[in-house]
């Protein structure tokens, strides 16, 4: 009996655990996924929010600066970025509607680009038609055949048949042409109007317009410029003088999560006369102009103005001498420039020097040129030094003359006849690029002195390890005032001198205030922005 009890109570227990343990929920993960991440909180606006006309420009632009959002600084710390926002009136925003400035610009800029095909297109026309009439077309029909799944038919367009056509497009395109430029200035017209108009349109804030996104700004900044083109045809256009209204976003990492700020405005923007950031610019011009004039006048009255020696000028002498002893021409090369190339101008005042010292030993003298305009200028400077040297008569056409206008057909040209004429002297004053080497190297070979200039600073080292003597950048300037002792360049160049010099002089002092602390000379100099 007591076992049957036993065995009773056992069995009641454990039936009343597994009841227990099917009435109670089971643990899934719905319980986490109904735990809600918290969502980003919109964070606090950028305040001193400020619209200024940006300083020293030619107009078109506005400053904005603000204090950072307290959550971009410690807070919430959710802050992404800033986004600024314009005001615009409907005529400069909106896509549809005749008064949109950009529907305008491309109405315009279609009509220019038609004209401009059109215009092509008549040519083209024209061309065909006079090569058809002349004879120059050796066709008298033109067949050509369509093949069909039924059958092929053959089409055939007579001569007349084309002529008349051509005749027809060309008369039309010349009667319609010329509106095209009238319907062009009409639109002009308008868009003018439109701009006109914009100032007015901006005083309608806040009705009918939009805001727009002009730029972006990074967390940490505290400031944006807001420049426009002064082209109204350009779609960043800012008109000067005219209302302006500016808001500034911060945004989070959601970009629907954000806070405006209050608008500023209205602001308007202008140009000024004069850049106050260019002072040491201005008073630098000053003192240079004053130097300039005071040696030019010195030069003027006969003063012997020094100039230092420049070894390779110094060594044309020689090398003419040396040419006139050994019966051999002299080649002169003016570089691929052009007439209008500081270096070139610089070369010709070389190459008049030569050319007069050339006159007076009566010794041979090569000049070939790149440029056509070169090579004009060249002989008039050429056939000038013989009359001054007083043997006008002595003066050869083909002294100078024009090989090509190719660069590397140029080179062969002059490297071939160094190979022949085994010129003794080579002179290179002018522009040049990569034939530099081969022509020195081929000087080099026919064993003549070389003597190189130019204000080309990848050219250099080649003349350097390959000519004899090497006027190195604005040497080659100082070189025409040296040999020429023209007054203006002469004054020039001593003006050039001292400014250098000061420079120098500004730049030591610059140094030893910045590392001895001197307030005062520190923040002059930092003025003509001699030290930081």
């Amino acid at each position: 009996m007591r076992f049957l009890f036993g065995l009773t109570v056992i069995l009641a227990l454990l039936l009343g655990a597994s009841v227990s343990a099917q009435t109670e929920p089971p643990v899934t993960d719905s319980v986490a996924d109904s735990v809600e991440v918290p969502a980003i909180p919109p964070p606090a606006p950028v305040t001193d929010l400020k619209a200024l006309d940006t300083d020293d420009d030619h107009g078109h632009s506005v400053t904005l600066t603000w204090t950072k959002s307290v959550d971009a600084q410690t807070g919430q710390n959710t802050v992404n970025g800033h986004q600024i926002f314009r005001w615009y009136p409907a005529m400069m925003d909106s896509l549809a509607g005749v008064d949109s400035l950009k529907n305008m610009r491309q109405d315009i800029q279609r009509a220019q680009s038609a004209n401009s095909v059109f215009r092509r297109a008549l040519g083209v026309a024209e061309d065909a038609l006079e090569d058809l009439t002349s004879g120059g077309r050796g066709f008298d029909a033109l067949r050509f055949t369509v093949a069909t799944p039924q059958d092929d038919s053959t089409f055939v367009l007579d001569r007349a048949f084309v002529e008349q056509a051509l005749r027809d497009t060309v008369a039309t395109m010349t009667t319609h042409l010329p509106l095209l430029p009238d319907s062009i200035k009409g639109l002009q017209a308008s868009f003018e109007a439109a701009i006109e108009r914009l100032t007015e349109a901006h005083q309608a804030y806040p009705e009918g317009g939009s805001w727009n996104l002009v730029g972006l700004a990074a967390k940490g900044d505290t400031s944006f410029v807001n420049s426009g083109n002064k082209d109204p045809m350009s779609g960043d256009f800012i008109k000067d003088f005219t209302d302006l209204y500016y808001r500034v976003d911060v945004v989070t990492i959601d970009e629907t999560i954000r806070t405006e700020s209050a608008i500023v405005g209205p602001v308007q923007s202008e140009g000024q006369w004069f850049n106050g950031g260019r002072f040491p610019v201005f008073w630098a011009v000053i003192i240079f102009g004053f130097l300039t004039m005071y040696f030019v006048s010195r030069a003027r009255k006969g003063d012997d103005l020094y100039v230092r020696p420049l070894a390779g000028i110094e060594a044309v002498d020689d090398a003419i001498g040396r040419a006139t002893e050994m019966g051999r021409p002299i080649l002169y090369v003016l570089g691929l420039g052009t007439a209008a190339d500081v270096a070139t101008i610089a070369s010709f005042t070389v190459l008049g020097r030569v050319a007069k010292q050339v006159a007076e030993y009566q010794t041979e003298l090569i000049v070939p040129t790149y440029d056509p305009i070169v090579m004009s200028v060249a002989q008039e400077v050429v056939k000038s030094s013989y009359l001054d040297a007083g043997r006008p008569d002595d003066y050869k056409e083909n002294t100078v003359f024009f090989v090509t206008n190719l660069q590397f057909a140029y080179v062969a040209a002059v490297n071939g006849i160094m190979l022949r004429e085994l010129p003794a002297t080579n002179i290179y004053m002018g522009k040049f690029f990569a034939e530099s080497l081969l022509l020195a190297e081929t000087g080099a070979l026919a064993g003549s002195i070389q003597i190189a200039g130019t204000d080309e600073i990848a050219q250099i080292p080649f003349f350097i390890v390959a000519c004899d003597y090497t006027l190195i950048g604005e040497e080659l300037y100082a070189a025409s005032a040296y040999l020429g002792r023209e007054p203006i360049l002469l004054g020039s160049l001593k003006a050039q001198d001292w400014a250098k010099a000061a420079v120098i002089v500004l730049g030591i002092v610059g140094l030893v205030a910045a590392n001895l602390e001197w307030g005062f000379a520190k923040t002059f100099l930092e003025y003509f922005h001699v030290t930081n």
